[in-house]
């Protein structure tokens, strides 16, 4: 019949959706990112899953493709949930959809719960415009290219991190981007412990640096325009390098900080250095 991605509750399952109830219990198959999950749900929501329920998590995916999407192929309703909020957003699913879509396979959806909208709401920073960026990458050399890749973005940004990295990532978020730039952090939405901390990337980031718990959404501010002419900047890195400091390394942390080339600042640093006068 067709494939159903359904959006599941943050953590309250009283935002589950009637469609979502039904859709449970007149599924053929139920492909969920972890079972147990699915079926305390159901159960919580008074739901009784009358088809066959299958687990369709990361490591799973995609040898559980073609069987999907053969039942999918026999009219059989196929609905997709993952652990909380909307499958295929940073969660299994896009893989099942395209190959669907691959073969012209009806596809739809039920919609819901969305950790990265419900941050973006009460973040308090601008809406109209933003970017998801799934998750913080856990490598420090592809961490520090993202991060100097949102140095100009001028749009909100939204993006997940894990409990136990995300001090790290606001800490070297604050020493590239600035630690003025606004962001909030959202933990735990809709669960009993829910809790929103704005403020700078260098408060948040100290803060985080006690220890955070929980599902975590970070929402950084987009950069406000800036007018930086090189030649202003020169001084400063001079100023540093008399203290003691390699002309590269302060280079490239300033130009990173003001939006500028890491090269030209470089450049214009090493000519006003040889040529003081």
């Amino acid at each position: 019949m067709t494939l159903v991605l359904a959006a599941t509750p943050l953590g309250d399952s009283r935002d589950a959706s009637p469609r979502l109830v039904r859709a449970l219990g007149e599924a053929d198959v139920i492909a969920a990112e972890d079972t147990r999950r699915l079926r305390s749900l159901a159960t919580a929501l008074g739901a009784t899953p009358s088809g066959k329920v299958v687990s369709f998590y990361e490591d799973v995916e995609t040898a559980r493709l073609p069987r999907l999407v053969e039942s999918v192929r026999a009219g059989e309703l196929v609905l997709l949930v993952t652990d909380a909020g909307m499958p295929s957003v940073s969660d299994p699913g896009y893989r099942l959809v395209a190959a669907c879509v691959a073969e012209d396979l009806p596809v739809t959806c039920l919609p819901g719960p969305s950790a990265v909208t419900t941050a973006l709401a009460l973040s308090g920073l601008p809406s109209d415009r933003f970017c998801f960026e799934g998750f913080a990458p856990r490598k420090a050399g592809e961490k520090a290219r993202w991060l100097a890749g949102l140095i100009k973005e001028p749009r909100t940004v939204v993006f997940f991190e894990s409990p136990h990295r995300v001090a790290a990532t606001l800490g070297e978020a604050a020493n590239t981007l600035g630690g003025s730039r606004k962001a909030a952090v959202c933990r735990e939405l809709t669960k009993p412990y829910e809790e929103v901390r704005r403020g700078p990337l260098a408060e948040l980031a100290a803060w985080a640096g006690e220890g955070v718990r929980g599902e975590i959404t970070v929402v950084l501010a987009g950069a406000e325009p800036r007018d930086v002419d090189v030649a202003d900047l020169v001084g400063e890195v001079l100023d540093r390098v008399e203290q003691g400091e390699r002309l590269k390394t302060v280079a490239a942390e300033i130009a990173s900080a003001s939006g500028v080339s890491k090269k030209e600042l470089y450049d214009a640093a090493l000519l006003a250095r040889g040529n003081p006068g």
